[in-house]
């Protein structure tokens, strides 16, 4: 039983990361040039060199909230050890963002946010992002859900993820609304953000 559930996953992850061409970020609009661009990671950065040739002519900060004492995620650790973060990467902390108020176009938090095990931290963590994102900017959250396809492809370590109704609490706390929704497979979730007082 463990050795099918095991293996579930690991066709399960070929298929949303490899054979569905994710990191290609053809679910991104390619109209955004001279733009400036926030890319968050957990201690694990696989898509700020994807984002540079989405973005070629805009600049992009690399941030890493990962906190070895709060996030104990061992393939994390694994991950920090074969890769190491680009030198041009800066460690923050989830409750604070060392970025200039209402300077930023764009903001990314890939396969990130969930790292973030404490509701009220992840709150505090987006009350930061919309701080520095200007009036109009908008922030991409991808995550996987805790729900039936994502059960049926990763067992219990579904649990390691958070439902729709935990994310639309957290951004509506911190002042965002979802404007867009997309699926990229059935257990991917893409949502784009934007202030609640500048939403179309």
């Amino acid at each position: 039983m463990v050795c099918l559930s095991t293996g579930l996953s690991l066709i399960a992850s070929f298929y949303i990361y490899d054979f569905s061409d994710f990191y290609s970020l053809k679910w991104l609009k390619k109209s955004y040039e001279n733009r400036s661009i926030v890319n968050i990671n957990a201690g694990f950065d696989e898509t700020t060199i994807y984002l540079k040739q989405v973005f070629p002519q805009s600049t992009i900060q690399i941030l890493d909230f990962y906190d070895a004492k709060k996030h104990t995620e061992i393939s994390i650790k694994r991950a920090r050890k074969a890769y190491p973060l680009a030198k041009s990467c800066l460690t923050i902390s989830t409750l604070h963002i060392p970025i200039q108020y209402q300077s930023i176009d764009l903001i990314f938090l890939i396969l990130a946010a969930h790292e973030i095990r404490n509701s009220n931290e992840r709150t505090l963590f987006f009350k930061e992002i919309h701080r520095i994102l200007k009036p109009n900017g908008e922030v991409y959250i991808v995550e996987h859900l805790r729900n039936i396809p994502n059960f049926l492809a990763f067992n219990i370590g579904f649990f390691h993820f958070y439902s729709k109704k935990n994310w639309i609490k957290n951004f509506k706390a911190s002042g965002f609304d979802i404007v867009e929704e997309k699926k990229h497979t059935p257990f991917m979730s893409i949502f784009k953000l934007m202030k609640n007082d500048c939403t179309p």
